[in-house]
């Protein structure tokens, strides 16, 4: 006999309880194998492939195993210390891109910028700051992900529990499938494959798209001859998740960079805003069409809200699971919305939903 209702919630909600205060009391520590599982889901799709191929789960994880860390060696390598030395040096010469504005200004606006005007003191303050405290903080964010991600986790725990978490992904999941209650095991794996195809939509879609589009304003940066393109091009890819922010963002940073730097040079100038509008383009009519798709359920404010909450109650780790939380836990509103409107909370007693008529219109008090 099945247990009650009332008596199945508490279990449940003990549980999940339980469940929370074992992610904020371990935190950090946790960390590798977060950054271990969420490895091995994005890459199973890959791993499932290669089986339908023909090859062993063995040696489509050996593959994988042997791509990624070519990979991750190269960026590691050619990659990540010159997106950094850029950063920082952006950082540096921002006082003389203040500069540079204040001329520009005073040569065709003098009444604006003269030498007590509160315009030209906010320009020289700000320049100042962002000299002050950019390279600072851009150090310390290195050496505190240096400390919190020391080398072992980097080098040895997440790649090895991401391989075996890669090896028995079926398999875990097969076994968490048999410790299902069989009275909800149904709801259960619908909820669950609806989950999975939402976080799966936007993480591992949102995520190629963000990759293609940073490499593409990156190099196309590059190639124009704008300074610190890469850490420009890097950054408007990286927050190309949230529609419309990474191409504003990263449009206005690279065209004001490219005002200092070409100034007079129209061309460069219409080139850098030009790879913008092109980015846009193929992100909003191939990229987020083909490899996300409409159907995500997952709004930017929402997105925005969840990084906020999960980030302050459990930090690092905290803004890693937040996008798969607030996936799942949209699902299950999803689906508490249905059966809200299916129950007679909402129908009323005689089932047909709210009393309203051409004639006799529900009455509003």
């Amino acid at each position: 006999m099945a247990l009650p209702v009332r008596t199945q919630l508490k279990y449940w909600g003990i549980a999940t309880g339980i469940f929370v205060l074992v992610l904020w009391f371990l935190g950090d520590v946790i960390l590798p194998f977060v950054l271990g599982g969420a490895i091995a889901y994005l890459l199973d799709p890959v791993a499932d492939w290669l089986e339908r191929k023909g090859l062993s789960r063995a040696l489509s994880v050996a593959i994988i195993t042997v791509g990624s860390t070519i990979v991750f060696v190269l960026s590691i390598l050619l990659v990540i210390p010159t997106l950094i030395e850029q950063a920082i040096n952006l950082f540096q010469v921002a006082p003389e891109a203040a500069a540079k504005m204040q001329v520009f200004l005073t040569e065709r606006f003098p009444d604006l910028v003269n030498e007590n005007s509160t315009l030209r003191k906010s320009l020289e303050s700000i320049g100042q700051t962002i000299q002050d405290k950019g390279a600072q903080f851009i150090e310390t964010v290195v050496s505190s992900a240096a400390s919190l991600v020391n080398i072992i986790v980097l080098m040895v725990i997440v790649p090895v529990v991401a391989v075996y978490m890669l090896y028995d992904w079926d398999h875990m999941v097969a076994e968490i499938d048999k410790l299902l209650p069989r009275d909800h095991a149904p709801v259960i794996r619908r909820l669950a494959r609806e989950m999975d195809a939402t976080i799966a939509s936007f993480i591992r879609g949102m995520g190629t798209v963000c990759l293609v589009l940073g490499s593409y304003y990156a190099i196309a940066l590059m190639l124009v001859g704008l300074q610190f393109g890469l850490v420009v091009g890097a950054f408007a890819g990286l927050v190309t998740f949230i529609p419309y922010l990474g191409a504003i963002i990263g449009g206005a940073l690279a065209i004001g960079l490219g005002l200092f730097q070409f100034w007079g040079d129209w061309v460069s100038i219409g080139l850098v805003a030009g790879i913008f509008v092109v980015g846009q383009m193929v992100e909003g009519n191939i990229l987020t069409p083909k490899l996300v798709g409409s159907s995500v359920g997952l709004h930017p404010v929402w997105l925005l809200f969840a990084l906020s909450v999960f980030g302050a109650l459990f930090g690092f780790v905290g803004m890693l699971v937040a996008v798969p939380l607030a996936a799942a836990i949209g699902v299950l509103v999803r689906f508490g919305a249905e059966n809200y409107m299916d129950s007679k909370l909402y129908q009323g007693l005689n089932g047909q939903g709210p009393a309203e008529t051409e004639d006799e219109p529900a009455a509003i008090e």
